[in-house]
C-alpha cells in the first residue's frame, strides 16, 4: 500500500501502513477507527476535522499523515482520562454548547488549545481563536460560555 508510518495518537504509538500523502483525517477515521474528527468542507475552512498536533489545532483533512508522523496527535477520543471528561468537554455539556454535534469535536479541541495558551481569554480573543470553526446550528454564544466555564473548571483542577 504505502509506507509504515509511526504515529503517536492519544498517547499510544501506532504503526499505520499508508501513503504519506494521504490525509490524516482519512487515516484516523478509516485505519484507526477514531471517528470524532469529521469530514466537513475538505478544504480546512470549517474546522470539523480539527485535531491537535503537538498541542496546536490542525485541520486533518488537509494535513498529510506523513507530515505528522512521530508527532503528538490528540483527537477528541484522547481527552478523557480514566473515564472522566476533560474540563472543556464538561463545560460544553453544562452550557449546552452543542446541538447537532458535527462541529463539536473540532470546537472542543480548538478550545483546549486556546486555554493551554491563554487560561483566561477575553471574549474577543476566544472569538478570534475559534473563528475557523463553523457551527451551522449557530451555538456560538453557548460555545463562548463553554470556553469561559472551562477556564473556571481548569483553574479549579489546578488548585
Amino acid at each position: 500500500m504505502g509506507n509504515v508510518l509511526k504515529l503517536n495518537v492519544n498517547g499510544a504509538s501506532r504503526d499505520v501502513d499508508a501513503d504519506s500523502e494521504r490525509p490524516l483525517l482519512s487515516v484516523l477515521r478509516d485505519d484507526l477507527d477514531l471517528t470524532g474528527a469529521k469530514y466537513g468542507c475538505g478544504e480546512g475552512k470549517c474546522g470539523a476535522c480539527t485535531v491537535l498536533v503537538d498541542g496546536e489545532p490542525v485541520r486533518s483533512c488537509i494535513t498529510s499523515v506523513g507530515d505528522v508522523s512521530e508527532r503528538r496527535i490528540t483527537t477528541i477520543e484522547g481527552l478523557e482520562r480514566d473515564g472522566k471528561l476533560h474540563p472543556v468537554q464538561e463545560a460544553f455539556l453544562e452550557t449546552g454548547a452543542l446541538q447537532c454535534g458535527y462541529c463539536t469535536c473540532g470546537m472542543i479541541l480548538s478550545a483546549v488549545a486556546l486555554l493551554a495558551k491563554s487560561p483566561e481569554p477575553a471574549r474577543d480573543e476566544t472569538v478570534k481563536f475559534l473563528s475557523g470553526n463553523v457551527c451551522r446550528c449557530g451555538t456560538y454564544n453557548r460555545v463562548l460560555a463553554a470556553v469561559s466555564r472551562a477556564s473556571s473548571l481548569l483553574k479549579e483542577v489546578k488548585r
